[in-house]
C-alpha cells in the first residue's frame, strides 16, 4: 500500500481506538447474558471487514482499521466469557490456549508476503477472514449459550458440568468484586489491568514490528529471507502455546508458568534490543513472542 512508517503506526494505533470504544460496552453487556448470539455475529463482521481489506486501498485503511476494532472487541470478549460459561476454570487455560493459537498463526501468514502475488496482510485476511464468515453462519444454528441448554450432551454429562461450572461461580463471587462498578474500584482488578495492559503492548510491538527488526538484524531489506526467518519465532509460540498451558492445567500451576513466560519474554526483549549477534537476537525474539503469546490463556 505505499504507507509510511508513521501512516501505518497510525493505523495500527486507529485499530484501538474502536477497539476502547466498543469493548467495555461489550464485556458488561455479555456478563449480564444481553448478546450471547454475537459470538458468531461480532466474527463474521470482522470477517467481512477482514475480506474488504484483503484489496483495500491507502485511503481505505484507516477506516477499516477502526471497523475491525469495533468488531473484535465484540467478539473477542464475547467469546472469552462464552468460554466461561463451558469450562470449569481448571481447563479454561486449554480452551483459551486453543482460542490464542490464531495470534502465532496470523504471523505466519503475514511472512506469505509475495506469494502468489498476494501481500502478507492479504494472506491473513482472506485465509482467516473467509472460514470466519461460513463459521459465523454455522454458529448461530449449533451453539448453546451453555451446557445447561445443550441437547447433545447426556443427562450426566450436562449435570456434572454444570455442577462444576457453578462451583466455580459460586467460589468466584464469595473472593472477587460483585458488580462491574465495584471492579472498578477493585486493587485486584486494577493491578491486573495494568499487567494485562502491558502484556498486550508488548505482543502488538512484535506483531507489527517484527519482519522490522529482523530485517535490521539481517541487514537486508523486507523480502523472502526475512520472512522465513520472522515465521520461526511464530513457529516457537505455536509450539509453546499448545504445551505450557496443558501443563498448567494438568498441574495446577497457572500462576508459577504465568510469571516464568512473563519473566522469559520481558528478559528476551531486552536482550533481542541490544545484542549486535543476529542469532542471540533471534533466539530472544522467539523467547519473546512465544512467551507472550502463551501467557495470555494462562491469564
Amino acid at each position: 500500500m505505499g504507507l509510511s512508517n508513521a501512516a501505518f503506526a497510525f493505523g495500527a494505533g486507529v485499530f484501538f481506538l474502536g477497539y476502547a470504544i466498543r469493548g467495555v460496552e461489550q464485556s458488561a453487556a455479555a456478563s449480564r447474558g444481553c448478546e450471547a448470539v454475537d459470538v458468531p455475529h461480532h466474527g463474521h463482521v470482522g470477517a467481512r471487514v477482514g475480506r474488504h481489506g484483503a484489496r483495500a486501498q491507502r485511503h481505505d485503511f484507516y477506516t477499516l482499521r477502526f471497523l475491525l476494532g469495533v468488531a473484535e472487541a465484540g467478539f473477542f470478549h464475547d467469546i472469552v466469557y462464552y468460554l466461561t460459561r463451558w469450562f470449569p476454570q481448571a481447563s479454561q487455560a486449554c480452551a483459551l490456549d486453543v482460542f490464542y493459537f490464531g495470534a502465532p498463526l496470523s504471523g505466519l501468514l503475514l511472512d506469505l508476503h509475495g506469494a502468489f502475488g498476494l501481500k502478507g496482510w492479504q494472506w491473513l485476511f482472506l485465509v482467516q477472514g473467509l472460514p470466519a464468515s461460513i463459521v459465523g453462519i454455522w454458529a448461530v444454528w449449533y451453539l448453546d449459550y451453555d451446557p445447561a441448554k445443550a441437547r447433545w450432551l447426556t443427562n450426566d454429562q450436562r449435570s456434572h458440568l454444570v455442577s462444576r461450572l457453578a462451583e466455580d461461580a459460586r467460589f468466584a463471587a464469595s473472593h472477587g468484586p460483585r458488580s462491574v462498578f465495584a471492579s472498578l474500584f477493585d486493587a485486584r482488578v486494577l493491578v491486573l489491568c495494568c499487567v494485562y495492559f502491558l502484556i498486550r503492548a508488548a505482543v502488538y510491538g512484535v506483531v507489527f514490528y517484527l519482519p522490522q527488526q529482523v530485517s535490521a538484524l539481517l541487514g537486508t531489506k523486507v523480502g523472502f529471507r526475512v520472512g522465513v526467518v520472522t515465521a520461526l519465532p511464530w513457529v516457537v509460540a505455536v509450539l509453546v502455546t499448545w504445551i505450557v498451558p496443558r501443563y498448567a492445567d494438568s498441574t495446577g500451576k497457572h500462576r508459577m508458568c504465568t510469571v516464568g513466560l512473563l519473566l522469559m519474554s520481558g528478559i528476551a526483549i531486552c536482550v533481542s534490543g541490544v545484542s549486535t549477534v543476529p542469532f542471540v537476537a533471534l533466539v530472544a525474539l522467539c523467547c519473546a513472542a512465544s512467551g507472550f503469546i502463551a501467557a495470555q490463556p494462562l491469564f
